[in-house]
């Protein structure tokens, strides 16, 4: 099941219009001040070398399984990529005037986004932060090399593609969507990661203060075996001199 290079494409399954979320924020008391929302999301719109099925098997279709593999990305220009909600409707954020970042790590492609520049933006925001939508797609252009290819297929023994994807030449748009190919994908508000950035910091602040009380047990320990030493040579030399005016 070939693709047709230089055409448009996506990886999730659904698109539909956006529905904003009501949530007010908490009133504060004479005490407590509500601090302002970031609008601050980070995700993973795409995985490396993580096979997801694309399209399951229907009658005498075969399936389609799919992998993006880690070079893909290799000298992509993302200086003017958006960031939307299913692939739709109006744009969210975007590289161009610095409210989405994207790279590229081991583990997949990322985004960190800013969704205060709309209200439709905002709205998506508390979608993300209360978990309505908690992952991730794009929008892209498979290359068409000099070979005619930016994929390659292998079949297995009942019949089923499998699709690793290896060089993409545009990347339209990165979305939070409702339904993604991968659900190995992910976004997060930063809010909600808050409580597992403090885990890890108590975590790595654990194991400081514990690797410092080893060391001080072990010094501590050195230090009571070298007292220890000292006082039986004391006590030998001590016997020594006894017997000597015996």
């Amino acid at each position: 099941m070939p693709f047709k290079p230089e055409t448009r494409q996506y990886r999730s399954f659904a698109a539909s219009n956006f529905q904003p979320v009501e949530t007010p924020l908490p009133e504060a008391d004479d005490t407590e001040k509500v601090a302002e929302p970031s609008y601050k999301v980070r995700g993973y719109f795409t995985t490396f070398n993580d096979e997801y099925l694309l399209y399951p098997r229907m009658g005498n279709w075969p399936a389609e399984y799919e992998q993006i593999d880690r070079n893909a990305f290799d000298g992509i220009d993302t200086s003017d990529t958006i960031l939307q909600f299913d692939h739709v409707g109006q744009v969210l954020s975007r590289t161009r005037n610095g409210s989405l970042k994207i790279g590229f790590d081991d583990h997949g492609g990322w985004c960190e986004a800013d969704l205060s520049g709309c209200q439709q933006a905002r709205d998506l925001y508390e979608s993300i932060s209360n978990g309505l939508v908690d992952e991730m797609s794009f929008g892209f252009m498979v290359a068409d090399d000099e070979d005619g290819k930016g994929t390659t297929y292998t079949r297995d023994e009942q019949g089923d593609y499998h699709t690793t994807i290896t060089r993409i030449s545009r990347l339209y748009d990165v979305s939070a969507v409702s339904c993604p190919a991968n659900p190995s994908t992910e976004i997060h508000a930063r809010s909600a990661i808050k409580a597992d950035i403090e885990a890890d910091r108590k975590a790595a602040e654990d194991a400081r203060l514990a690797e410092e009380k080893a060391e001080q047990e072990r010094v501590e320990e050195e230090q009571r075996v070298a007292a220890e030493h000292a006082l039986s040579l004391r006590r030998r030399r001590a016997t020594a001199m006894r017997l000597r005016t015996i």
